[in-house]
């Protein structure tokens, strides 16, 4: 089968490689879409990088299968599969900087971070969805310990999220609306206006566009709270993790509230209690200075993302298809790392790879 490596830069080199076996607890699928995240430019940076010391950076030092967003067709489960068959169309979260990733012809999953497409779900749709929507959940049901979509607040629970209008952001939107958790006080730049379209406005939500300063958007969101009869929030998700996005936060959260990180940093946050969420975690992959075990999570969420997605209460993100298939990874990274994605997700059809069969 034909595969990318990533590389830095971001570069790419596609190989052929065989088509790999699942083992017990695994799925192996025919991939139709993958998706792509900033992660598969950034990790082999990382890696890189003097003094890069996770185990899942040491082991990509020399090139992996950075594609962790598979939407597909299983060819072959593992003995202990029970939930999945030759032939069901799904979507999975691929284990992090190991092989068998999706930017190829077959990939690997767990099948516990697997999960079944609704007919009007598209390959397209779903490849936008695994890591980031996942992501989200451990975000906001892991370190923020905020109620679930199944048993939803009765309870005002202001809500601040850096970085709306990302995959990860946007389904955190999504994900606090079905947990009844308002009001929800989203900042974003270029994507405010798709930001606006994931809010309810009677409940206390608003869009705050970072781009007038660091001070005009912490007065804003203060304005916000207080029309909805708060002076701060106790929970905020940063999905970008720079110095002005940690200011921000830092300034509208309550002392003793919980202000999450989905990237590693070193910025202060105080007096807000800081965490950082690596979505390895649903494989038990050790995160960012801590190792937490959140598989049972990610299980539940999987299953939880077929029944919403058929109900029509979670929804996929934008997507653009990239041309070429493969060969179209290594222009997609670079645009991703140029900043050039706002509100979008870059996907790839395999099939439109030159030279496929």
């Amino acid at each position: 089968m034909k595969e990318v490596i990533n590389l830095i830069g971001p570069a790419v080199k596609i190989v052929d490689s065989p088509i790999p076996e699942p083992n017990d607890d695994q799925v192996l699928i025919k991939v139709v879409v993958s998706g792509s995240n900033p992660k598969d430019w950034k990790v082999p940076e990382y890696a890189a990088a003097a003094g890069s010391s996770l185990p899942m950076f040491e082991a990509v030092k020399n090139g992996v299968n950075q594609g962790d967003d598979i939407a597909g067709i299983v060819e072959k489960v593992g003995a202990n599969v029970v939930e999945f068959k030759p032939g069901d169309r799904v979507a999975a979260f691929h284990e992090m900087c190991v092989p068998h990733g999706s930017y190829a012809e077959y990939a690997i999953a767990w099948s516990h971070t697997t999960f079944h497409l609704p007919k009007t779900t598209s390959f397209e749709e779903a490849a936008t969805l695994p890591l980031a929507a996942l992501t989200a959940a451990v975000s906001l049901y892991g370190h923020l310990e905020l109620p679930a979509p199944w048993t939803p607040t009765e309870t005002p629970t202001p809500f601040v999220i850096y970085g709306a209008s990302t995959a990860v952001g946007s389904f955190a939107i999504k994900l606090a609306r079905n947990s009844n958790i308002h009001p929800i006080i989203a900042i974003a730049g270029k994507g405010a206006s798709y930001v606006q379209g994931l809010l309810d406005p009677s409940k206390g939500d608003t869009v705050v566009d970072y781009r007038r300063g660091v001070a005009a958007t912490i007065q804003t969101i203060r304005d916000n709270l207080q029309k909805s009869g708060h002076s701060s929030a106790r929970h905020a998700l940063d999905t970008i993790a720079s110095e002005d996005s940690a200011e921000v936060v830092r300034n509208s959260v309550a002392e003793g509230g919980k202000v999450d990180f989905v990237l590693p940093n070193e910025l202060d946050v105080s007096p807000a209690v800081k965490t950082i969420t690596s979505v390895g975690s649903v494989h038990n992959q050790p995160g960012f200075g801590t190792h937490e075990n959140y598989e049972d999570l990610g299980l539940v969420f999987s299953r939880y993302f077929t029944r919403a997605l058929q109900k029509g209460t979670f929804s996929a993100h934008p997507y653009e298809v990239r041309p070429r298939g493969l060969e179209g990874v290594e222009d997609a990274l670079k645009d991703l790392k140029a900043g050039k994605a706002s509100a979008v997700k870059y996907v790839f059809r395999i099939a439109d790879t030159p030279g496929l069969a």
